[in-house]
């Protein structure tokens, strides 16, 4: 089976963005900024597994003191050659900060320049719902509601440019001008409503309306039963119609995933099965072994909250154990087809280490680490990973050796891998006879994050026990 050119840059997309929330998961979140841009690179107006994630990823990493883009960052990310470069450089600082709505202006004016409507709409969204709540002055406020209303007009977008005209009015209502171009926003926004000039009747201005709103629906995230359902049978369609591409086939395979029901799941698993029967396309294989880590990382994290709250419940704590090691073994088989079928794909290496690791298969793992450290973005991780299977190899020396050169490619000591390279290089250091270069580093280590792991049992081991 022949893929065409969009299967392929779908395929590489979702690959982006899942990998982008992996990484997120573990706290590293400036390799996920990256990850979900690499995607946005493909798909620039992927909202939903684009830029929505992103933005709250960039939230969340606000939130747990992540910095500011540098001055270097700002200088070399505020231009662009084009408008999806230009896009992406301003989505970049404004996942470093959120609240500056600079940003966001500028992410919006790319937007709106290269067509990406979606993602000009979204942007747009957040700028007004923001400027609305300002406190800043009102010169700042009322461009602010300008380059929303010139915007919204541009998409032809006439309800949210005559809302964003409305605003500047308020703050300047003597402006005839603006006066008269809300006048002319609120007779195009009429115009469109009604399909008025082009709709051969009402009833096709009616018909419209409903096509609309069910496009509306399909894009809504939090989606109704009954519209997964209509995904499934049109997904199925496209199959029965002889349209039996990459793309369609994958479509359908979320549709019924997206159902969540035992039976969905299973047919889906088939369906993925008997197509990589058929064309052999490892494709299918991949995407049915991403479904299946899914599915049991949904119970795993319900079982660890609900151990959190029932520390002592061992028949909680053993079906955590069973599912985690069922967990184990389907991601190492996974990752291992996925850089046997994908050799020249760094990250797949490193995934593949990472799994042979809780496999405690270390002289397997090695290898993998130091293939994926050739990518700039897995570097510092994959060095860390590399160290820990030196050190539970028991060749701490060797270990010492790898985290202190990561350590020094570490551009921040403050980030979460720079942290965990720190801590293992104590570990290593402590391990092997060495208590006083150990003890520096757990204090640095706590001085900068206390409750980091067991920080503060190992200063308190060390120094009762004479370092």
């Amino acid at each position: 089976m022949e893929k065409d050119p969009y299967d392929i840059t779908l395929e590489k997309t979702r690959a982006f963005f899942e990998r982008a929330e992996e990484v997120a998961s573990t706290n590293n979140f400036d390799y996920a900024i990256e990850l979900y841009l690499d995607g946005l690179r493909l798909l620039p107006d992927a909202l939903e597994d684009g830029h929505a994630p992103l933005r709250q990823l960039s939230l969340i990493r606000q939130g747990q003191g992540g910095k500011k883009p540098s001055m270097v960052e700002r200088m070399k990310r505020l231009k662009g050659k084009s408008p999806l470069e230009k896009m992406l450089n301003a989505e970049y600082l404004m996942a470093k900060d959120p609240d500056h709505l600079p940003y966001a202006e500028s992410v919006l004016a790319a937007a709106v320049e290269g067509g990406y409507l979606r993602a000009a709409e979204w942007i747009a969204h957040i700028i007004f719902t923001a400027t609305k709540a300002s406190d800043k002055s009102d010169k700042v406020r009322f461009d602010r509601f300008i380059l929303l209303r010139d915007s919204y007009k541009e998409m032809q977008m006439f309800t949210n440019a005559v809302a964003a005209c409305q605003c500047a009015a308020q703050i300047c209502p003597k402006d005839a001008v603006l006066q008269d171009e809300l006048r002319d926003l609120s007779a195009a926004m009429t115009m469109k409503k009604g399909k008025y000039g082009t709709a051969e009747s009402f009833r096709d201005s009616i018909k419209d309306r409903d096509a609309q709103d069910k496009l509306q629906s399909q894009d809504n995230v939090v989606r109704s039963v009954d519209v997964k359902k209509e995904a499934v049978e049109n997904a199925r369609k496209k199959i029965r119609d002889g349209r039996e591409t990459v793309t369609n086939i994958l479509e359908l395979a979320e549709a019924l995933f997206a159902v969540e029901t035992n039976e969905t799941d299973e047919e889906a698993f088939r369906f993925l099965n008997n197509s990589y029967d058929k064309s052999k396309d490892f494709t299918f294989l991949k995407r049915l072994g991403e479904f299946r880590i899914k599915k049991l990382k949904h119970p795993i994290l319900q079982l660890t909250k609900q151990l959190q709250k029932a520390p002592r419940d061992e028949s909680l704590r053993k079906q955590l154990q069973q599912l985690q090691h069922q967990l184990d073994e389907v991601e190492l088989d996974h990752f291992k087809k996925c850089e046997e079928n994908y050799p020249t794909e760094l990250r797949f290496k490193y995934e593949y280490g990472r799994t042979l690791i809780k496999a405690q298969q270390f002289d397997q793992a090695i290898p993998m680490f130091q293939e994926s450290r050739k990518d700039p973005r897995l570097k510092l991780i994959s060095m860390d990973k590399m160290g820990l299977c030196f050190l539970l190899k028991g060749w701490e020396d060797d270990a010492i050796d790898i985290f202190q050169q990561a350590l020094e490619n570490c551009v921040s000591k403050d980030t979460p891998t720079a942290k965990d390279i720190r801590y293992n290089l104590a570990r290593a250091y402590e391990s092997s006879g060495k208590p006083d270069e150990a003890l520096e580093l757990y204090r640095k280590l706590a001085q900068t994050d206390f409750s980091y792991k067991d920080v503060g049992q190992r200063i308190d081991f060390l120094r009762k026990n004479g370092k």
